[in-house]
C-alpha cells in the first residue's frame, strides 16, 4: 500500500528538523499553532519519518512520549524522513 504523500505542513516542520530541534523551535520558525504542530508531529512520528528526544536536554532516542505534553520534547528528522524531504525536493 502506498504510503500518504505529507502535506505542506508536514514539509515545512521536516524541514526544520535535519538536526535535532525543540517543539519551542519548531513552532517558532513555522509559525502553526499548537495543536496544528502537535497532529502533524504525531502523524511524522507514526509515519517514521522523525524520531522523538528525550525531555533531558534531547540526547537520547525516547521509545515513548506524551502526546500531551509533546512541547516538552525535541525533534529529529530520520533517514526516511530526510528522503521524502529529498523526493518532494522541498
Amino acid at each position: 500500500m502506498p504510503s500518504k504523500k505529507i502535506t505542506p505542513s508536514e514539509r515545512a516542520i521536516l524541514r526544520e528538523l535535519i538536526f535535532t530541534e525543540p517543539f519551542s523551535h519548531i513552532a517558532e520558525e513555522t509559525g502553526f499553532n499548537y495543536g496544528t504542530l502537535r497532529d502533524d508531529l504525531i502523524n511524522l512520528i507514526n509515519r517514521g519519518y522523525i524520531e522523538v528526544y528525550s525531555p533531558d536536554g534531547g540526547q537520547s532516542v525516547s521509545p515513548f512520549y506524551d502526546s500531551d505534553n509533546i512541547h516538552q520534547f525535541s525533534f529529529q528528522a530520520t533517514k526516511t524522513g530526510l528522503k521524502t524531504i529529498q523526493n518532494y525536493a522541498v
